[in-house]
């Protein structure tokens, strides 16, 4: 079989990852491309990817995405960061915010003048003097670019929402921009015996679905990527010793905060996102530590307010595929691989993939250099991610339950082990250019689960202790004059994007 031409392209697969993929492509490579995405009513999604970071935001600019009426449609709120409870031990929290804790002075990080005033007896954590943690606190929100008239930046943000409305949401919209859907359940997949490619599938209603370009969103099951193609699963379970979860909607909270919790457990944690008609929760947990039973008690019991349905059991082995790219097929979203929902990537990967996918996509089904490119940047991403999500457990001073004690004292990447190093010797974060994750977030987490650098960046010492005193000061005065001026969450919301 010799080279053709990329002009129709086969989805198979919907929900979240679905989605995205149809509507991203059907906006920026619809003009030149036929789209079919193949789902089925009868095969459930996951569904429990209700948080998000702030890079959806660009996702939505892409496709031209009025916000209010996305968060409306989909029953979202807003996001600043991720509150973690009992991580670093028994009886401490922090929040891990979008934004920077501060304000830099000189090229010097934030936190290097504070580290600096905290060595010498100064008794206020870094969060003190964070934007995003003042308002988290006193449950407000709103547009916010910069803090008056300082280099200050204002809030950073994400979403929460309903994962089954947004990928509704965005169906509606990839059909208005020209994908086809079909009903319909694989039954056999056709390949060249040539080139190995897919050629088309054919589902249960006996139609035949032609394609030269296949993308794989069948999620765990990876219909297409490793059940047809072969291609081999990575397990990184030694580090994210996680393997289950269990989700329940609970009825709303009494105070609409903006931001997700994620509260350590004997043997895995709980999350709480907040939504305008309910509360999403779910608890992911090992089973080598413990048992469903015990787990789903553990979650019932953990409820802020009544629930709504029995918990929904899901099981998963964190790793990645060896290729995200074989032959004429890509996989995004789990069918790729899995990180727990711990940061709230689970749907940036899909988005990235797919951008990055678009950025790559070949002309011809024989463009190797496109596919080695694609899946050494995606193996990459999900390393680094892997590595911020190991660093929760690893930095822990918990050893209370056998589940703690081994996350404590299991043996992590040396690209990780590097990073906690450095950070503890002098507060320096050597983060990768193309890191996900921002300076501000490894220096949230670390200081958060307890790691106190030895030293400070001497560039800290150009201010006297004087200066410094007052420059803190001021930084908090700002802080708290801005905020004050903001609307709640649920003002807010009610004001420009309530839902139905």
């Amino acid at each position: 079989m010799t080279d053709t031409n990329v002009q129709k392209l086969v989805i198979v697969g919907g929900g979240t990852a679905g989605w995205i993929t149809a509507a991203a492509f059907a906006r920026l490579l619809g003009r030149n491309l036929s789209i079919e995405l193949v789902e089925s009513e009868a095969i459930g999604t996951v569904g429990v990817g209700e948080a998000t970071i702030p890079q959806i935001i660009r996702l939505n600019a892409i496709l031209g995405l009025d916000e209010y009426d996305f968060v409306k449609h989909t029953k979202g709120t807003f996001k600043l960061g991720i509150e973690f409870v009992d991580w670093g031990k028994l009886g401490t929290s922090y929040l891990h915010t979008f934004g920077d804790a501060g304000l830099n002075l000189a090229s010097v990080p934030f936190h290097q003048y504070w580290a600096r005033a905290a060595a010498n007896g100064h008794d206020k954590d870094l969060w003190h003097y964070s934007l995003h943690k003042r308002a988290a606190d006193t449950a407000k929100f709103g547009k916010l670019e910069r803090v008056g008239q300082t280099a200050m930046t204002g809030l950073a943000y994400a979403y929460h929402f309903d994962a089954g409305l947004y990928a509704r949401y965005l169906r509606n919209f990839a059909e208005q921009h020209g994908v086809t859907r079909s009903e319909g359940i694989v039954q056999t997949v056709s390949r060249d015996s040539e080139s190995g490619n897919i050629t088309s599938i054919e589902l249960d209603n006996g139609k035949q679905v032609e394609g030269d370009f296949f993308i794989d969103c069948t999620g765990f099951r990876a219909l297409l990527m490793g059940q047809e193609l072969g291609i081999g699963y990575r397990d990184w379970s030694k580090w994210l010793p996680c393997d289950s979860a269990q989700a329940v909607p609970s009825e709303r909270l009494e105070t609409l905060v903006p931001y997700t919790r994620a509260t350590a457990k004997n043997a895995g944690w709980q999350w709480r996102i907040p939504l305008q008609h309910r509360t999403g929760n779910g608890h992911v947990y090992c089973r080598s530590f413990t048992s469903d039973d015990e787990a789903s008690q553990v979650l019932l019991d953990g409820l802020d307010t009544k629930p709504l349905a029995d918990p929904r059991p899901i099981r998963f082995t964190t790793g990645r595929r060896e290729q995200f790219w074989a032959h004429n097929c890509a996989c995004i979203g789990l069918s790729g691989g899995f990180l727990e929902p711990l940061e709230s990537t689970s749907i940036h990967l899909i988005q990235s993939h797919v951008s990055r996918l678009i950025q790559l996509f070949p002309q011809t089904t024989g463009s190797t250099a496109e596919r080695d490119e694609y899946n050494r940047r995606c193996a990459d991403e999900f390393e680094q991610i892997r590595d911020f999500l190991i660093l929760h457990y690893k930095q822990t001073e918990r050893e209370d339950s056998e589940f703690w004690s081994y996350c404590k004292n299991m043996e992590v990447p040396d690209s990780l082990r590097q990073k906690q190093h450095l950070f503890a010797s002098s507060g320096r974060v050597g983060r990768d250019a193309d890191d996900l994750f921002r300076e501000a977030s490894w220096v949230q987490v670390m200081l958060g689960q307890n790691v106190t650098p030895r030293s400070h960046d001497p560039m800290a010492n150009g201010l006297n202790d004087v200066q410094l005193s007052e420059f803190l000061t001021n930084v908090r005065k700002l802080i708290e004059k801005s905020v004050d001026g903001l609307p709640t969450h649920e003002q807010f919301i009610q004001q420009h994007c309530a839902s139905d």
